[in-house]
């Protein structure tokens, strides 16, 4: 197999991306520690690669050396892990859940390094280990403004990669507590999550059947989805501020991933000498990180149109999920297709 070479690059810009990063917790660089990551795509894309080589830059505030490889193949993983162990690397991660398998063959042999799958959600001790947001609260979230928002009570979801655990939670999520609020919730599936006229065009097929309320959890397709609602004015979410952009007046909030806490909380662990060998998920349950937050623009997080009294509703959600009163665990039916 092809050895990988690894690229070194300073600083981060991702013109148009739709997700919104801080550096919260960060610390002065030290630089005595290295982490790399890699990436199925390249980091060009203005998407889900791009968040991934943002996600690892976010790691030189907290004293880490920085190196990725893109368009990983497959059959390419185990050899691209092994060179990054073997050259000292005390952090490596996948971004996405296809680089378990890779890294829990390759971890046994490097048994001080921590392996991390970015959105993955399983983990093998003592040194492999998955990290994601809880797709489930914040979905169930978005399900109960959508109907709340909704004057038809008909809302629709469109997403991608169906089966996928935080697509299936998300989903699942907004289904759930979007039909306890009192709307019809109709899902639609699309093959590529990068295609802005695939997800268009489902998103019209929800509102030709009556939805006036949309969310989703899409890459670069996103953009469609806003797209969709703002031709045919009805009100949607999407996953950054540049979604709000597109259409000021429709877009309720966004979700912002907030991975570089997520990712710079573990690597700062992982400088202390501990290593996390399962699934960590961040949320209402984990503060003060809690993996994502909703903005609708920088210090606001909804758009005005939505009332107080849901705003209330969704803190007080916040808060019963960040106590335990309230807990979800959606499945496989829940996020179904269709009604």
């Amino acid at each position: 197999m092809p050895k990988l070479s690894l690229v070194h690059r300073a600083g981060v810009l991702i013109a148009g991306a739709t997700f919104v990063l801080g550096l919260a917790g960060a610390h002065p660089a030290l630089a005595d520690d290295k982490a790399a990551i890699l990436l199925p795509g390249s980091i060009n894309d203005q998407s889900w690669n791009a968040l991934g080589y943002s996600i690892v830059k976010s790691l030189e505030p907290h004293g880490f050396k920085t190196a990725y490889s893109e368009n990983v193949a497959d059959a390419d993983e185990g050899d691209a892990l092994r060179d990054y162990a073997s050259q000292g690397y005390s952090i490596v991660l996948g971004h996405s859940g296809r680089f378990v398998s890779a890294m829990e063959e390759v971890a046994p042999d490097f048994p001080k390094v921590q392996f991390i799958a970015v959105s993955g959600n399983e983990g093998q001790a003592p040194n492999v280990m998955s990290i994601d947001w809880n797709n489930a609260q914040f979905g169930c979230q978005l399900g109960l403004l959508s109907a709340r928002m909704s004057k038809t009570h008909k809302v629709g979801g469109v997403y991608g990669l169906q089966g996928v655990p935080n697509i299936t939670a998300q989903a699942g999520g907004f289904r759930v507590c979007a039909t306890q609020a009192g709307a019809k919730v109709t899902i639609i599936y699309i093959k590529d999550m990068e295609d802005s006229a695939e997800a268009k065009e489902a998103a019209l097929s929800l509102i030709d059947q009556g939805a006036d309320v949309l969310t989703g959890k899409l890459n670069a397709a996103e953009a469609g989805l806003v797209e969709a609602a703002k031709d045919k004015h009805v009100y949607v979410t999407g996953r950054g501020y540049d979604q709000t952009k597109i259409a000021p007046d429709l877009v309720l909030t966004n979700i912002l991933e907030d991975w570089p806490s997520m990712i710079g909380n573990v690597a700062d662990q992982v400088k202390a000498g501990k290593l996390f060998g399962s699934f960590v998920q961040y949320g209402y349950n984990t503060a003060p990180v809690t993996g994502a937050s909703f903005g609708y623009q920088p210090g606001q997080a909804f758009n005005p149109v939505v009332p107080a009294s849901v705003v209330k509703e969704l803190d007080t959600m916040a808060s019963d999920f960040g106590s335990g009163k309230r807990k979800l665990v959606p499945t496989e039916h829940d996020a179904r297709p269709g009604s």
